[in-house]
């Protein structure tokens, strides 16, 4: 049987066609058309499944359903984006406008972390596993959480916010209004704030001589290149991210003791320079004091239509 699944982003939609056996038959990916509401963008997603159906030399028909992941909370029968703050969605009746384009599909409709979760549940890091926890750490953080051997979708089908679990009492402002989010002190975003704060205070700092003192030339990839480099300024800076990462894990850890956590998203890329010193500061603060797994997740950018595509075998475990 072969699923469509839809990763759409504020930046990019991506889409592929994948196989039962989590083979990629095919995948697009084109821009997101910023402010022009959500009826485009359906009609945009519609365009992708006819065109990969053509270059698949398939009828519509032949796909079993159409899966779609996206940021922000959905509801609980899971037929409604209701804030997607960075797409500008608030209560989109997406899988109601797919279907007027495709009637006889099954169109479903998830959170992109936790389809992103369930991606590598299915073809990645998580293969084997009854709990599992993914955080994505990026422009924000997200994060998914299989039990049971399934994507989990909150208790009251609402979805997850590990992002906005507040980890430090009175800490930076989040996005979402509250302060001390794991979000406000995890993200890429969170590096680069701090990363300029070097700009303005240090002027020694290598930080500073990489950018020439230009705060829109820091980026987390220059600050833990930095700190890789030995520039006590940005190490100063990745200490206390460990320390904070490893603290919002042991939670996940103490709530759920998961067989494996799985990190994602840009600031992963880090490698053995991140995961190291994280793994011996999570075993330390840990109340079970385990070698946990915690470990690089597998799929990259292909996650969330991968995950989204998969959505119709996890519907019908429930």
């Amino acid at each position: 049987m072969l699923q469509i699944g839809f990763d759409i982003g504020g930046t990019n939609i991506k889409a592929g066609v994948v196989h039962d056996n989590m083979k990629i038959l095919c995948k697009r990916s084109v821009s997101f058309p910023s402010d022009e509401g959500y009826q485009k963008v359906a009609a945009i997603l519609a365009e992708l499944v006819r065109d990969m159906a053509k270059e698949l030399n398939r009828q519509i028909s032949d796909f079993q359903s159409i899966g779609i992941a996206a940021p922000g909370s959905i509801d609980a029968a899971s037929t409604m984006i209701l804030n997607a703050h960075n797409l500008g969605f608030h209560n989109v009746p997406l899988k109601a406008e797919m279907n007027q384009y495709f009637p006889d599909t099954k169109v479903y409709l998830a959170n992109d972390a936790d389809a992103a979760a369930l991606a590598e549940l299915c073809a990645g890091a998580f293969r084997g596993c009854k709990t599992a926890v993914l955080l994505t750490l990026g422009t924000g953080v997200g994060g998914g959480v299989i039990l049971g051997g399934r994507m989990f979708k909150g208790g009251m089908g609402h979805g997850i916010e590990l992002g906005h679990m507040i980890i430090q009492h009175g800490g930076p402002l989040c996005t979402c209004g509250n302060r001390g989010c794991m979000e406000s002190l995890c993200s890429a975003t969170a590096l680069i704030r701090e990363g300029r704060k070097v700009i303005e205070e240090n002027i020694e700092s290598m930080i500073f001589k990489q950018t020439q003192g230009d705060e829109s030339l820091v980026t987390a990839k220059l600050v833990l290149d930095c700190a890789k480099e030995g520039d006590s300024a940005a190490y100063d800076i990745f200490e206390n991210y460990v320390d904070c990462l490893s603290s919002a894990i042991v939670s996940c850890m103490s709530l759920l003791d998961p067989e494996v956590i799985a990190l994602g998203g840009g600031v992963s890329l880090a490698g053995e320079f991140l995961f190291e010193p994280l793994r011996k500061l999570t075993k330390m603060k840990s109340f079970f004091k385990v070698d946990q797994k915690i470990v690089p997740a597998e799929l990259g950018n292909d996650a969330g239509f991968i995950g989204a595509a998969m959505l119709a075998g996890n519907e019908e475990k429930e």
